[in-house]
């Protein structure tokens, strides 16, 4: 989808693009040092708020949690602000940041009722991208999810992304109107196509077992950790490479608890482009996140497909209806170490599963694409004409249930 050139800095669109983390300087300026990126989409979304920084009277990122407080505006014409909130955000705090820049458009990235709340008296208009999916068990989570779908469903809200069909529909099961919500998606940097289906591999040494992400117990960490020293116990021969930051000292105490030196790498971060080459070297790839995580559907998913590495995942809601056990992957119940250790077992020992298991990546793949990808989707909202809007219209979440319905 393209949108139209327009003069916009005559109708000056002031942009404040809010988010709880992620330092955009930091970013950038590794960039212009000739840096790579550290996770999926990284260079396209700071490319895509420079091109928005082109075309308005101002475009302006803040970012929650930072080492420091910064104020600049950068040499790609953005000014970025990082907050320097340690580890909680200071809500008064953010909230005068974002009315110093006097926006007529916030784009929020983290689901914080708060701004909304502030920009409807301020008549300030909002769009909503996130990545997340919510927990509706629990009283505290019932309230917090009301309180936000109220602030969603607000006149000041235009449109509200999330990452994928089924986090979209986590939305509107917490009482977003569906008409309001599009799910969205991040540009292919690889496809299936670009491998061949991966052979089972008839290995004399030990099996390699991949897990990237946030080293943390929510993502289920401490699960595959648990899982390998299982395996071992069996004297099944696997080692496992953690990519990725978080609790690192806690997990490395772990292993060195249940004798895993010799079983277990922490690779710590690497560059994104190292990630695409873990992956595909694996022998297997395992995304573990407990139901607890706000799951969107993690980028380790649609590379593992990619790269036709045979996944193991965990039941988490995010993932149903897209993971099947036995076709496309091998599913265990989410925190359940003993049933994790036993898929990746049945992977070992079962040549037709595992290449069945690949070969089934592509097709599974190809279901998930999504037409709307995160910058078209800010650019339609942001340079409204009646294509844009006409546009959002067919690809929201109601269009996309009107389709299944009648499929």
């Amino acid at each position: 989808m393209t949108v139209a050139p327009v003069d916009i800095k005559v109708k000056a669109i002031r942009l404040v693009i809010v988010q709880y983390a992620g330092d955009y300087r930091e970013t950038v300026l590794r960039f212009m040092n000739g840096e790579q990126e550290t996770y999926y989409a990284q260079r396209y979304s700071v490319d895509a708020v420079a091109k928005i920084a082109q075309r308005v009277e101002a475009a302006t990122v803040i970012c929650g949690i930072t080492d420091e407080f910064y104020d600049e505006v950068l040499p790609n014409g953005v000014r970025a602000i990082g907050a320097g909130f340690r580890h909680t955000l200071n809500m008064k705090r953010l909230l005068a940041l974002i009315e110093q820049q006097n926006p007529t458009h916030l784009l929020i990235r983290t689901p914080i009722s708060q701004i909304i709340q502030w920009a409807k008296k301020q008549n300030v208009r909002v769009a909503m991208t996130l990545a997340d999916s919510f927990d509706t068990k629990g009283i505290r989570n019932k309230v917090d999810n009301f309180i936000l779908a109220s602030a969603l469903n607000s006149d000041q809200v235009d449109w509200v992304g999330n990452h994928g069909i089924n986090s979209s529909l986590s939305l509107a099961k917490i009482g977003v109107e569906p008409k309001k919500i599009v799910p969205w998606d991040w540009p292919s940097a690889v496809t299936p196509k670009d491998f061949a289906k991966k052979s089972f591999p008839h290995k004399a040494d030990a099996w390699n077992l991949l897990y990237v992400g946030s080293v943390i117990e929510a993502k289920g960490a401490g699960d595959v950790i648990e899982a390998i020293a299982k395996l071992k116990a069996f004297k099944q021969p696997i080692k496992l490479k953690i990519a990725g930051k978080g609790d690192i000292e806690q997990f490395s105490q772990k292993v060195k608890q249940l004798n895993l030196e010799e079983q277990v790498e922490f690779l710590g971060m690497v560059p994104h482009q190292k990630v695409i080459q873990l992956l595909r070297e694996a022998d297997l790839a395992v995304v573990p996140s407990r139901h607890e995580y706000p799951e969107g559907l993690p980028m380790t998913i649609y590379e593992t497909l990619c790269v036709r590495t045979p996944l193991i995942a965990s039941d988490h809601p995010m993932f149903q209806d897209i993971l099947k056990h036995g076709f496309n992957s091998m599913v265990f119940t989410a925190g359940d170490a003993v049933e994790l250790a036993t898929c990746i077992q049945a992977l070992m020992v079962d040549s037709a599963l595992y290449e069945k298991i690949s070969l089934e990546a592509e097709h599974t793949w190809h279901k998930l694409q999504i037409p709307v990808k995160w910058a078209d989707l800010i650019d339609a909202w942001l340079f409204s004409s009646s294509k844009n809007q006409q546009w959002l219209l067919e690809n929201n979440l109601s269009s996309y249930l009107q389709k299944a319905i009648t499929a």
